[in-house]
């Protein structure tokens, strides 16, 4: 298969992308999408506030610890699955991740790394119920081109931003 074709079949990997409870809300400056849309609006700070504050808990952000832990589960849980993790990067607001996993919809494989990453940060002691945004990103990756800019991306680009908590 030559770097640019497509694979017709199953995607080669997904680029599963989700973020940390309160730190991205509708309406941000940085840009945001409604709930099943794919248009990036524009900042809008009365629909930012009134998302603050309708939160039922104060904004979650990843310490190192808790990356840890993230990380460690996600890459565990791949291996139970038989899944393979091309790249991982976990942000204190936010979690990216190229996986292949064959007969499994991307929305799935990323819902299940957040409720084990749930299950595995509270397990270390916190006391919230709130850790994630509902839904988040999932990108199909059809090409090796494709899978090899998304492994770049998520392996090196945040870092190359020099902005950890935006990128």
């Amino acid at each position: 298969m030559s770097k640019a074709s497509y694979n017709a079949g199953e995607p080669l990997a997904y680029l599963l992308t989700w973020t940390t409870y309160g730190t991205w809300l509708p309406g941000d400056d940085r840009g945001w999408q409604r709930q099943h849309g794919s248009v990036i609006e524009v900042p809008n700070p009365l629909f930012t506030e009134l998302a603050r504050s309708r939160m039922r808990e104060s904004e979650f952000r990843l310490v190192e610890e808790d990356r840890e832990i993230v990380a460690a589960t996600i890459c565990g849980h791949c291996g139970i699955r038989g899944w393979c993790l091309h790249a991982l990067g976990v942000r204190t607001n936010h979690v990216r991740a190229v996986v292949t996993a064959p007969g499994y919809r991307p929305e799935t494989v990323r819902d299940q790394f957040k409720a084990w990453c749930t299950r595995k940060v509270k397990e270390s002691g916190s006391h919230r119920s709130r850790f994630w945004t509902e839904g988040g990103s999932c990108r199909w990756i059809n090409r090796e081109d494709e899978l090899e800019a998304a492994i770049v991306y998520v392996r090196d680009a945040q870092d190359r931003k020099g902005n950890e908590r935006d990128g």
